[in-house]
């Protein structure tokens, strides 16, 4: 068997996960290498998924191991950098969401991986997703007739890290959290977004001691797409009752949802006063859980076939317009034209 080798750029969370469907489930590909600039996260994540190659720079890896691609899974601020020497050294890129900080960086991206002829995949794992591509399959089939409407909502558990909870080096949870319901409405709409509104809020940041300014952990985004139809995005984040992704759209004739609440098909019952209980999902590598195999096993196949993956880097610019029309909606309390940021 063919076997592609690829470059894990971060080893946390993000690159912990990656790292391990390589190794367990997607036998044409192999994480050949690890790069991290903490040495200890290296080493940990290295032992506990038998990378032997690591590296505190991506530098270091290309020149010392031989390898078709890298799967970047660091803070956003990094992302263009990366993915620029990657492409410039003629390695096929997986960029874990959001793409970059501004539609510069996106283009600089885009650029940098049509000039040196590789495949740029973003990691929008929804579209992997079997209820997601089944869902969107049948919308677009017809059975519900043309969409009108898209309510997306991702609330997700965990404060997220101080780098990310700041608008100096992060676009916020809109870009963090909720890009995926950016993504995922343009997806089932078929159309891109024309407007923006979004209210926010901050109820938990002081008692958990975020201090950065424009914290917020609570959201609601209207949107206006070109087709005519809306939308609206609801976002949480910390949000204690557990992971929680879902998507309602409906069309002329009817509606689609996509996603429950429940973690499993698991009921439990202990005492008649607190009846019956179902668990749901506490992390999102679990809700997703083979949404992020199957992206991961789409990129080796691009680079094998020599194929263009499903999800580009125009899908991940689009997300990041949103993020920015979004930011200045909130920032300014009003409605924001996507032109207003596609033409700054």
């Amino acid at each position: 068997m063919n076997v592609t080798k690829v470059c894990v750029i971060g080893a946390g969370r993000v690159g912990k996960l990656h790292s391990g469907n390589l190794r367990r489930y997607i036998p044409s590909g192999e994480a050949a290498a690890l790069v991290d600039t903490v040495p200890e996260t290296l080493t940990q994540t290295g032992n506990e998924y038998g990378i032997e190659s690591r590296y505190t720079s991506l530098d270091e890896a290309l020149d010392k191991i031989e390898f078709e691609g890298v799967v970047i899974t660091t803070p956003t601020p990094t992302h263009m950098q990366l993915a620029v020497m990657a492409a410039e050294h003629g390695k096929h890129v997986f960029l874990e969401k959001p793409m970059a900080m501004n539609l510069e960086e996106c283009d600089t991206i885009i650029e940098a991986c049509e000039k040196n002829s590789v495949h740029l995949q973003l990691g929008f794992m929804r579209h992997f997703d079997p209820d997601f591509v089944l869902a969107y399959e049948r919308v677009h089939a017809g059975e519900i007739g043309e969409p009108m409407m898209v309510k997306s909502l991702t609330h997700g558990p965990g404060l997220p890290p101080p780098w990310a909870r700041d608008l100096k080096t992060s676009n916020g949870n809109l870009a963090e959290v909720n890009s995926h319901d950016l993504d995922a409405t343009r997806w089932f709409m078929d159309s891109n977004p024309a407007r923006i509104y979004v209210e926010v809020s901050n109820f938990k940041g002081a008692e958990r001691g975020v201090e950065s300014e424009n914290f917020y952990d609570t959201m609601m985004v209207n949107l206006k797409f070109e087709s005519g139809g809306v939308g609206s995005i609801s976002g949480v984040c910390p949000c204690d009752y557990g992971y929680d992704a879902r998507m309602e759209i409906i069309g002329k004739k009817g509606i689609m949802m996509v996603g429950e609440l429940e973690g499993n098909a698991l009921t439990v019952g202990i005492d008649r006063d607190t009846g019956l209980v179902t668990p749901i999902f506490s992390r999102w590598p679990d809700r997703f859980f083979l949404a992020y195999i199957h992206e991961i096993e789409h990129f080796i196949e691009s680079i094998q076939n020599d194929t263009q993956p499903k999800v580009s880097g125009q899908d991940g610019r689009w997300a990041v317009a949103g993020v920015l029309a979004g930011t200045k909606s909130f920032l300014e309390e009003r409605p924001v034209l996507l032109t207003e940021v596609m033409q700054e």
